[in-house]
């Protein structure tokens, strides 16, 4: 198996990390490895398509909130 050496870590995070172990039962260790085996499975799931990214979205405003602005372009003081 490989090792994974993450350098640099705010100690807030440490202690979230730490105490999300606790809870789930676990090792800081343990809890990071499913961290990010999870993001990382996720990530390939929901990284499916757009189609199914659009219909996740949220059903508010009217055509009107999401016109574009004619664009006058620049004008040039020359």
């Amino acid at each position: 198996m490989a090792q994974l050496i993450v350098r640099n870590i705010e100690e807030q995070l440490v202690q979230e990390l730490e105490l999300r172990a606790a809870k789930n039962a676990r090792s800081a260790e343990e809890e990071h490895r499913q961290i990010l085996l999870r993001a990382l499975s996720s990530e390939q799931r929901s990284g499916s398509s757009l189609k199914k990214m659009l219909s996740e979205m949220p059903d508010v405003g009217t055509d009107g909130d999401f016109e574009r602005i004619q664009d006058l372009g620049r004008s040039f003081a020359w």
